[in-house]
């Protein structure tokens, strides 16, 4: 088939080198975001996808929006089979969805219908999922509600980050997405709806989301913070100001700590927590590169009853 993939993350380039590999399709253009401002100089940089597709040799559209003409007509030029979706980050309209005669089909990192929406894979780690996966289906108007082409399940494993499980999932879903674009040319897969149980929505997660609660229990701030790491990044405040917690881990055994309340050692960190204490393994303290805890914590001289998050 003659596909335009549409999809602007690292975590898209996977499924993209997987059609490009695959020998029975033709990639003939990328759809991705705009070029945004990065790094210090906020200089423009082309998406992940965008520099991937410029490799290969394939046409990149960056569509301010797509529903402006000059998209639709380029794309109606090109005349797609199929367009498959990773990630790609923007609404697609009616007038878009019409053109491809198989229709989009989207990638998504979980088990629908559970975690429909922006941050499925965060949402998964931090409700405590022990298994997860990716799905792909037919977008529709709704959101991530149509129909299932295939899915593949994941392990989450009890010392997954957000970040760590993502990986997993675009190797594995970039397999997946292959596989149902073939059986799409073949005939021999059809999308089966959504069962109207089971739906959970996942919506983008805030950094206010991301602050921890020393009242909440040990097992809930671990979640938190391998939930939100890499981003957008598990914070507490110490003296006033954000403290990100880049890896911590529950200690069951240390139960004499209030929330909150520090306890630094020569090479350990600890704090309470509405159970147990958990150890702060590594932070990054505001402006600064993340640091081993116990540095950090010898850095600053913390004072015995001083509390994170006050």
């Amino acid at each position: 088939m003659k596909l335009v993939f549409a999809g602007t993350p690292e975590v898209a380039v996977p499924a993209l080198d997987a059609l490009i590999a695959s020998g029975r399709h033709e990639v003939a253009a990328v759809v991705t975001r705009p070029d945004a401002p990065a790094g210090r100089g906020r200089r423009l940089v082309a998406s992940p996808v965008a520099e991937r597709a410029e490799e290969a040799g394939i046409e990149v559209l960056k569509p301010a929006r797509p529903r402006d003409e000059d998209f639709l007509a380029r794309l109606r030029e090109i005349g797609p089979d199929c367009c498959p979706v990773v990630a790609y980050g923007a609404l697609l309209p009616g007038a878009a969805l019409e053109i491809p005669a198989h229709g989009w089909v989207n990638l998504h990192f979980s088990l629908l219908p559970a975690w429909r929406g922006a941050a499925p894979v965060q949402h998964a780690v931090m409700a405590g999922d022990e298994v997860t996966g990716a799905s792909t289906f037919l977008i529709e108007k709704g959101l991530d509600s149509g129909p299932v082409y295939g899915v593949l399940t994941e392990e989450v494993r009890p010392t997954d980050t957000s970040g760590d499980l993502l990986t997993r999932l675009a190797f594995a879903g970039a397999g997946l997405l292959a596989a149902t674009m073939d059986g799409i040319e073949d005939g021999t897969l059809h999308a089966v709806p959504q069962p109207a149980e089971g739906v959970t929505l996942a919506p983008k997660i805030t950094v206010e989301d991301a602050q921890v609660h020393w009242q909440a229990p040990a097992l809930r701030v671990d979640r938190v913070v391998r939930g939100c790491t890499p981003a957008p990044g598990a914070w507490t405040l110490f003296r006033g100001e954000r403290l990100k917690l880049v890896q911590a881990v529950p200690v069951p055994g240390r139960t004499d700590l209030t929330p909150g309340e520090l306890s630094a050692g020569k090479n350990n960190v600890y704090v309470g927590t509405g159970s147990h204490a958990v150890e702060l393994l590594w932070v990054q303290p505001q402006g600064k590169k993340p640091m081993k805890a116990a540095d950090w914590a010898r850095g600053v001289r913390i004072t015995s009853g001083e509390l994170l998050g006050a």
